[in-house]
């Protein structure tokens, strides 16, 4: 099974964020769309992607939508991450069996979905994608009803693309 396309229904998550409170995607949507950003700590591609998916949050997390990010792992484990790569968006937990992942149909990771408030799903990157980083950037930038943000300097050597 692969990751859900472009138009389908986004199965409802109910996880724990690491702090333990709990997180509902039906509730979520009310605010507007959601990011869901699914990882595992282990996974080199996760660990190249998340710092610009950061980039991404720190330009237009205070807007319209909800940004999380889905770890395959422990809180502990998870923490870490988050510390070595300088992420600050909120992370839920998926479970020793993977509720969430399964539910999405994910064979690689990272795997990034935007779904819309509606429940749909409008963006669907699996594995590493520079491409499909900018466009969730100008959708984010769309909903929050500003100008796009450059998320990536000149400096920057990011590749187009690497499976995850």
């Amino acid at each position: 099974m692969q990751a859900l396309a472009v138009g389908a229904n986004a199965p409802q998550i109910d996880l724990s964020y690491i702090d333990g409170s709990e997180f509902s995607l039906a509730e979520a949507r009310k605010r507007g769309p959601v990011v869901t950003a699914f990882f595992k700590v282990g996974c080199p591609v996760c660990q190249m992607a998340f710092p610009y998916l950061e980039r991404v949050f720190k330009a237009y997390g205070q807007g319209k939508f909800t940004f999380v990010g889905v770890s395959q792992d422990n809180a502990k484990d998870t923490g870490a991450f988050c510390r070595q790569f300088g992420v600050s968006f909120p992370m839920l937990l998926d479970g020793k069996k993977y509720p969430a992942s399964n539910a999405y149909g994910l064979t690689n990771v990272p795997t990034v979905f935007l779904i819309s408030a509606a429940g749909k799903i409008e963006l669907s990157s699996v594995s590493w994608s520079k491409a499909e980083v900018e466009e969730l950037g100008r959708r984010l930038a769309l909903v929050n009803q500003v100008p796009p943000v450059k998320i990536f300097n000149d400096s920057d050597k990011v590749i187009e693309f690497k499976p995850g």
